[in-house]
């Protein structure tokens, strides 16, 4: 059972393991055990971004395309559900409307982004994302009476989401279940599923074809695949993911804007989350992202307190200052890129596979373009 819902893709290090288990059961059990605000906030984001991240990876890691229009279809699926909400009312059937189109709009400009993009190659590729990005940004900012431009756009949920609504009249476990809860635990299933299927994308002969084009783009082409049709399969498959995560993280927040859906920052944060879990591995999208939301979150504050206690050496304390949490950040994240260029995910399983007299770990990848029965066999009797 557990080998189908993994796709048998299992994580291979106990370390890893451990790291993925007490990830889940964290974001399983944050309402009751963690039901704070800002502690809940955490989770819903960790959650919405493991699948935005992961899709990116899809990409990236896995397809070797490095698009910056990513941040462009996640704003698309926020902006979707907060239009269709605002103007059609907190309604079940404004919410499906909303995702509907957010979902076929991002679909069809993904595909003709991709099929006018992945003819021209390296970085001439992803400066054109990067010019969709940044023109569908300022289209957010020019219909204002559409998105509420630099503001943004807040918006009603059905009242079974909204914090008002308590189906319970006493405590579960010590919290009050209510609306808020129920929305948590929507972002968190539909989190899970679609962080399910992408883990049997990859281990699909499909995903085996992503990784050989990424290894040796014209061996794939020779052995009679057609890889511009792979590519542009990915991009539509990849914008589909990132469009549900801007939808999740819609109706968390209840309200959209351009600086926490399609601003450059957020771009970078997706990049950042990625290269720390590692590429490659649907994995490293849920370690990156746990690390780097936790971090971004409780770090401040941790200095806050280690300056308050180095307040009798006014050189420490100000190093340490919440003002300066940024510095200790990069300072991390530059020296996780050094030990680890292969991500967390990465490092450990290479470990493991070091142990077992292998040497270094091998991409998966460069495995999968050598392998011959990866050819069609109408294509291989040919």
């Amino acid at each position: 059972m557990l080998t189908r819902l993994l796709s048998g893709d299992f994580p291979r290090s106990r370390v890893l393991s451990a790291l993925l288990i007490l990830i889940l059961l964290y974001l399983a059990t944050a309402p009751f055990l963690f039901p704070g605000a800002r502690a809940l906030n955490v989770a819903a984001t960790i959650c919405v971004s493991i699948v935005l991240v992961a899709s990116f990876d899809l990409l990236l890691g896995y397809c070797g395309v490095v698009s910056f229009a990513h941040a462009m279809f996640y704003g698309i699926g926020a902006y979707g559900v907060a239009i269709a909400m605002y103007t059609m009312g907190p309604t079940w059937g404004a919410m499906a409307t909303g995702a509907a189109a957010g979902l076929a709009l991002s679909v069809l400009l993904s595909f003709l982004i991709a099929l006018i993009s992945l003819r021209v190659k390296a970085i001439f590729y992803t400066m054109m994302t990067l010019a969709f990005g940044a023109a569908f940004g300022a289209l957010v900012m020019r219909l204002s009476n559409l998105t509420g431009g630099d503001d943004g756009r807040t918006f009603r949920l059905p009242e079974v989401l909204m914090p008002a609504f308590r189906p319970f009249e006493s405590e579960v476990f010590g919290i009050t279940v209510n609306g808020r809860v129920f929305t948590y635990y929507l972002v968190f299933s539909v989190s899970v599923l679609l962080f399910l299927l992408m883990l049997r994308v990859v281990n699909s002969r499909f995903g085996r074809v992503l990784e050989a084009i990424r290894e040796n783009e014209f061996r794939a082409e020779a052995i009679g695949y057609r890889t511009l049709y792979y590519r542009i399969a990915i991009n539509c498959l990849a914008a589909a993911l990132a469009t549900c995560a801007g939808i999740l993280m819609a109706l968390w927040l209840r309200y959209v804007g351009p600086q926490t859906t399609v601003g450059f920052n957020v771009m970078l944060n997706i990049l950042l989350m990625a290269v720390i879990g590692g590429l490659g591995t649907v994995y490293g999208a849920v370690v990156g992202v746990a690390l780097f939301v936790v971090a971004e979150n409780y770090l401040q504050s941790l200095m806050g307190g280690l300056s308050g206690s180095l307040s009798g050496t006014p050189l420490l304390a100000k190093l340490f200052h919440p003002d300066r949490w940024m510095l200790w950040f990069g300072l991390v994240f530059v020296l996780s890129v050094y030990f680890f260029p292969s991500g967390i995910v990465g490092k450990l399983r290479g470990v493991v596979t070091g142990r077992k007299g292998l040497g270094k770990a091998v991409p998966e990848a460069s495995k999968v373009a050598a392998v011959p029965n990866v050819v069609p066999k109408a294509e291989a009797a040919q």
